[in-house]
């Protein structure tokens, strides 16, 4: 059971509810759900599904996170593809724990991010929860980036506070390291708020980039590029993006690291992102692509938690044995770990933080940090779409 430590607020005079987040992230791999229960003070799972998007709707989603034609449409469509795929998730976790829809007092739907501009006052995620609800006859409650970014916050990241009510310690600091498309840290200090912010890219140029260059959607556990070795000129390159020297707080995604960026990157030294016809270029590419994402996060840590005991790791990077290598590399004397250890999966985190969104929202409670997002002060976050 996971002693998630909640504000001290009851909960409407019940003593246990079930909560369902929902999660679909920058990395386009599908949609997680988890099924938690919520018993005074303590939340436990009860299922966890994941639903790989079908390859149509992968790719609309894909397309929408750059200008194109007719994106009110395309984007209507996409958002209502995306709510089925949401409630075949709700369906399999409520039979995974012999749960009926009516007994889930809310869902927690994140959406799917497509922009994400808050310096020009927005952030957008898709999502069609007023669908969602009709098909599951669940409360919903989704667009949570909004209301922070209305506030003057980044509207990123949301999970530090549950991070820390899940993995903070009373006598050490821990950093929590969630890679997803993108990835972002949690620092947590006993006794202290918690801070956290966007690191730079996770998983989406290396998806990206074994995609064009193998066929597969990712490299497994990382041994393709593994295979490769970093090319320190191109890394130096990569590392003078402006984003990896903000001050925090500061978040990202497709918007700056996507196709053109790699471009971009690959160009100056005779690269395209084509087909490369010496395999062994192709994952030097691949393989310095890792170490980015490893030494940019690194670095974050050795700056802003260099007193961090423990780098709790979680997120599709976890399962990526190559990337967690380097990041051990990265930061000797430092545990790096995956939250398994900790008792949440690591495809589990982000749901369940979403789960418990949707928690704070029906009480009335801040789910932002505004020491993490910038934002003028706490807020509650998110919609409620009533099922009936």
């Amino acid at each position: 059971m996971m002693h998630l430590h909640t504000p001290s607020a009851r909960v409407s005079g019940l003593f246990s509810e079930l909560y369902i987040g929902l999660m679909s992230g920058t990395s386009l791999d599908g949609v997680d759900g988890v099924l938690m229960r919520h018993d005074d003070g303590q939340w436990r799972t009860l299922a966890h599904a994941h639903r790989p998007f079908p390859a149509a709707l992968r790719q609309a989603l894909l397309d929408l996170n750059t200008p194109g034609d007719d994106e009110l449409h395309r984007s209507a469509l996409a958002a209502q593809a995306l709510a089925v795929v949401y409630a075949t998730v709700v369906e399999a976790v409520c039979q995974q724990a012999h749960v009926r829809p009516a007994e889930v007092q809310a869902i927690g739907a994140h959406g799917q991010t497509v922009r994400h501009r808050p310096d020009q006052g927005y952030t957008l995620q898709l999502n069609q929860p007023a669908l969602l609800a009709e098909l599951t006859g669940i409360d919903v409650v989704a667009d949570f980036r909004s209301r922070d970014v209305a506030a003057g916050g980044q509207g990123a990241p949301l999970v530090p506070a549950f991070h820390q009510a899940i993995f903070g310690r009373p006598d050490e600091t821990v950093a929590v390291l969630n890679i997803g498309g993108m990835a972002n840290v949690s620092i947590l200090r006993p006794g202290q708020i918690p801070q956290g912010f966007d690191t730079g890219p996770g998983n989406a140029l290396l998806d990206m980039w074994c995609d064009l260059q193998t066929g597969h959607a990712f490299d497994a556990n990382g041994e393709w590029g593994a295979s490769g070795e970093v090319r320190e000129d191109w890394l130096a390159d990569a590392l003078a993006e402006p984003f990896f020297h903000q001050a925090p707080p500061k978040s990202t995604g497709r918007d700056l690291f996507n196709a053109a960026w790699l471009t971009r990157w690959l160009a100056p030294h005779g690269l395209t992102d084509g087909p490369q016809a010496d395999t062994a270029l192709a994952r030097d590419v691949q393989a310095t692509l890792c170490e980015l994402t490893a030494r940019s996060a690194a670095l974050a840590v050795r700056e802003h938690a260099a007193d961090a005991s423990d780098v709790v790791v979680c997120g599709g990077g976890a399962l990526n044995g190559d990337l967690m290598r380097r990041l051990s590399e990265q930061l000797p004397g430092v545990g790096v770990g995956r939250s398994d250890a900790h008792g949440l999966d690591v495809m589990q985190v982000e749901a369940a933080a979403f789960a418990w969104l949707a928690w704070t929202h029906l009480q009335r409670l801040a789910g932002n940090v505004p020491a993490v997002t910038g934002a003028r002060g706490p807020r509650v976050l998110g919609a409620l779409y009533p099922a009936r």
